[in-house]
């Protein structure tokens, strides 16, 4: 059996209370280990999906971890990530952040949901993987189910970067020269 090289965990955070982002990454970090690339926020403005729980003026930022993980941790990354979303919850229950971890391989980039849909396939505990881009010819394609936003720039753009820093760490790692691989 082959397995898989380890993977970018890659964490997409959808809020609009920008004095909740210091503490989500200080969350983040203790659970994930050290954000090492942060995105621009991006204006969340594709779908209306999150505005009666989580308000107006919405945003999506990304983050990128610098410590690679096994592509079978994804179940294990999501259930974490709705603890820190219930953590944040307001006191009327309603949430304050969504939280969408995906891995990020060299031909793809898979995020975790708990949304079931007819091309997710279930991986267990709740969860379910959803294909979301494959890269091909130096660019990140959508399929038809693609979120807009990770279909378009900018996004699609900082997925790219993430994917050369990607390469990068798996060079380092084969010469024996990078300590960012924890594989577990």
């Amino acid at each position: 059996m082959v397995e898989p090289e380890p993977a970018k965990l890659v964490m997409s955070a959808i809020f609009s209370e920008k004095e909740l982002e210091r503490d989500l990454i200080l969350e983040l970090q203790c659970l994930f280990g050290q954000v090492q690339m942060v995105s621009p926020r991006y204006p969340f403005t594709h779908t209306s999906y999150y505005e009666k729980e989580m308000g107006s003026h919405l945003s999506r930022r990304m983050f990128c971890f610098k410590t690679l993980i096994s592509e079978d941790r994804l179940v294990e990354v999501k259930l974490k990530a709705t603890a820190v979303e219930d953590r944040f919850r307001d006191q009327w229950g309603r949430r304050r952040i969504n939280l969408d971890p995906g891995i990020l391989s060299l031909g793809r980039l898979v995020l975790a949901t708990h949304k079931p849909q007819a091309h997710r396939i279930y991986l267990g505990q709740g969860i379910y993987a959803d294909l979301t881009l494959v890269y091909r010819e130096g660019e990140y394609r959508p399929l038809q189910w693609t979120y807009p936003d990770y279909a378009s720039e900018p996004l699609n753009g900082w997925l790219r970067k993430v994917r050369d820093l990607y390469l990068w760490e798996r060079r380092k790692i084969k010469e024996g020269g990078w300590m960012g691989c924890s594989g577990a």
